[in-house]
């Protein structure tokens, strides 16, 4: 695997559209760490020493923590149920965190391994990406393929708002906590579905979930067909490994690829970027810019095209989101792939996981991402070249209920008021895999080719 380059001192990103994908995670074999994988503790030191506070020139706000001392006391003293002090702080914590943007939260010490474990793309629940709203409800960004989650029939914008008969409010704990559990039991979902009256009740039941983030075939002799349905610590390896596979089959090259990046919710920005790499020559890949100088960077490419310039394209969706989103810009704007299908769900932000002496970690928003371009598509979405609808009697797609841009509390970006900016479709089945290698054979027949020796 090569590794982009990483100009400044890069924190640890973590691309993902919600609290349950995990932080850059130490690769299986021993290497040389790139920056970004080195990071965190320091950008973890550079936050808890108060850097940043002494950067802006903010001082501690004495009035206010005076306030929130007598609201504490104030519900220690006359609360209708007592009320420990270690209860009191993790919800002013939580609150904290609340309300800043959708992404940011307080993860405990359980729910730090369990966000750890996933990006190995191994754990023991029923495999679906969600985030919690301010009310506590529970709304589903995707459920990952050939999982319990999918084949029972979760889709993309479902709400749950009941797990196992209990309403979820805002003063629970970790969001994926209920529906983690021994493999082989069962929870039971209460769902709020956009169009249907009554609520949808299913059974789900949990199993070890050991998801193959890349699949892949060939359409037609000479056309290969990758799917990536999330971005894992292994994802760039399987994907160069599976890519190699199609070439060989086609009898040395592929005459062009389809990357399939529907309802992909995200996932490790490293794997993205080695993706981006494998298929670019030159030029950036993307960028990050923070409040403080650990969150910049700004990732490159290498010398090398696997595909040695064979066309690409891009399939997306509204489920498409945060490192999907980066990869998919990465080779729109580098004129490296067409992008088919509708606009993406516009996460662009970036978190860092911060560990805490206790065990603890908080997982903060430090940072928006940028195109080659210098577009930053928070809010707004990866707009296609060919845009694709939804059929009107999909069963399993259609208008997506919301976007990045519907999410309470959500970063403003760049243009989001703009007339017609909105949630795109999701785009359920293979008619739209058709439709992309359609495009593909467009763009075959009009490049130039390469030449041999």
């Amino acid at each position: 695997m090569r590794h982009p380059v990483a100009s400044a001192l890069a924190i640890a990103l973590l691309l993902a559209a919600t609290p349950v994908l995990a932080q850059d995670a130490a690769p299986a074999e021993p290497v040389e760490p790139t920056p970004a994988q080195a990071a965190p503790a320091e950008a973890g030191a550079a936050v808890a020493a108060g850097e940043s506070a002494a950067d802006s020139g903010s001082k501690i706000p004495l009035d206010e923590i005076r306030r929130y001392v007598a609201v504490y006391s104030a519900v220690k003293a006359a609360y209708v149920e007592p009320v420990d002090d270690e209860q009191l702080m993790h919800s002013a914590i939580r609150g904290l965190l609340l309300d800043l943007d959708p992404h940011s939260a307080y993860l405990e010490g359980d729910a730090a391994e369990d966000f750890e474990e996933q990006s190995r793309g191994n754990y023991d629940g029923i495999g679906v990406e969600i985030f919690r709203q301010p009310d506590g409800t529970l709304r589903v960004i995707a459920p990952i393929d050939d999982t319990p989650a999918k084949r029972a029939g979760v889709k993309a914008g479902d709400l749950i708002v009941e797990i196992d008969g209990k309403r979820l409010t805002a003063g629970d704990d970790d969001e994926s906590a209920p529906l983690r559990g021994e493999p082989g039991t069962s929870v039971e979902l209460t769902i709020v579905r956009d169009g249907v009256d009554e609520p949808v009740h299913l059974t789900v039941e949990r199993q070890t979930i050991r998801i193959a983030s890349v699949r892949s075939r060939m359409l037609e002799p000479g056309y290969g067909y990758v799917r990536i349905s999330a971005f894992q610590a292994d994802t760039a390896a399987d994907f160069e490994r599976q890519l190699a596979g199609l070439s060989e089959e086609a009898g040395g090259r592929l005459r062009g690829l389809v990357m399939d990046l529907r309802s992909n919710p995200g996932g490790l920005l490293t794997s993205a970027v080695q993706i981006a790499d494998a298929l670019l020559e030159d030029g950036g890949i993307v960028s990050t810019r923070g409040r403080i100088a650990v969150s910049d960077a700004v990732f490159s490419a290498t010398p090398g095209d696997r595909l040695d310039g064979a066309p690409v394209v891009v399939l997306v969706d509204a489920g498409s989101a945060s490192a999907s989103e980066v990869l998919a810009g990465a080779l729109s704007d580098n004129g490296r792939a067409r992008v088919v299908g509708s606009r993406t769900f516009g996460k662009g932000s970036v978190q860092t996981l911060l560990p805490l002496d206790n065990g603890d970690s908080v997982k903060l928003t430090t940072a928006r991402y940028y195109t080659p371009s210098g577009k930053s598509i928070q809010a707004l979405g990866i707009v296609p070249d060919v845009v694709l609808h939804a059929d009107g009697d999909a069963e399993n797609g259609g208008p997506a209920p919301y976007s990045e841009a519907d999410l309470p509390g959500h970063l403003s970006g760049d243009g989001e008021d703009q007339p017609g900016i909105n949630a795109g479709d999701v785009l359920d089945g293979d008619s739209y895999i058709a439709a992309a290698l359609v495009e593909l054979k467009k763009q075959v027949a009009t490049a130039k080719p390469v030449p041999k020796g």
